[in-house]
């Protein structure tokens, strides 16, 4: 898994916290992102994340390359609407040689590697048949399972990367994504403390949301 940061919002909090101002300002947002301290700027920040005011947050995005992921991860991924994405195709890509398949640690732990790689071997030496029969690959592909490795670019608000981090950095939520998530939380957070500070699952606001299906790992609550 490879997941890099690719650009994002100069200034993401002056940005959002010039927005959110600009509602009980006589100026305009440029001249407040050009005036606002940081104090005043922190002061605004904390107030629409304590206050649930999110609609500020959309202003500001990220956009994210992610590589050597499965085509089972990212069929998880797409699920978030509030994004915007580009894959590379099955449909225009060609497979001349085999691509590399996602492997789960489960299958390694319960000693079925290598009937997992027959497998997906043997589903990729079917695909080159159809493909060198004159099947074209939009058709060929059928046989390619879910492991097979992909590539994707991703860019989402910081409001929908909250949300994303509240479901995915979950420990319920499946292996793959969830390394995904956290690496890109890993990633985000440095460029904006305090709109990232309290980003991750849902518990670590207070009390899991998950109800009967918690984990029940004791999450210390993050005040900001």
């Amino acid at each position: 898994m490879d997941v890099k940061l690719l650009n994002y919002t100069p200034n993401p909090q002056a940005a959002i916290a010039s927005a959110a101002r600009l509602c009980y300002a006589a100026v305009g947002a440029a001249e407040l992102m050009e005036t606002m301290s940081d104090e005043a700027q922190e002061k605004v920040l904390m107030t629409i994340l304590k206050g649930g005011h999110f609609s500020a947050l959309e202003h500001a995005s990220y956009t994210f390359a992610i590589e050597g992921v499965s085509r089972a991860m990212t069929h998880q991924l797409v699920r978030h609407r509030m994004a915007s994405y580009n894959q590379q195709s099955q449909r225009y890509v060609k497979f001349d040689e085999a691509p590399e398949f996602i492997i789960p640690q489960s299958v390694i732990d319960a000693g079925k590697e290598e009937e997992y790689t027959k497998a997906t071997t043997d589903a990729f030496n079917a695909y080159s048949e159809l493909a060198q029969a004159g099947v074209p690959a939009e058709d060929a592909r059928y046989l390619l399972p879910n492991a097979c490795e992909t590539k994707i670019v991703v860019t989402m608000n910081v409001r929908e990367l909250h949300h994303f981090f509240s479901l995915r950095c979950c420990s319920r939520a499946q292996w793959e994504i969830r390394a995904v998530a956290n690496r890109m939380l890993e990633l985000v957070r440095p460029t904006a403390p305090l709109l990232f500070k309290q980003a991750g699952p849902g518990c670590v606001k207070g009390c899991c949301p998950e109800g009967k299906m918690s984990c029940g790992n004791p999450w210390a609550k993050i005040e900001i």
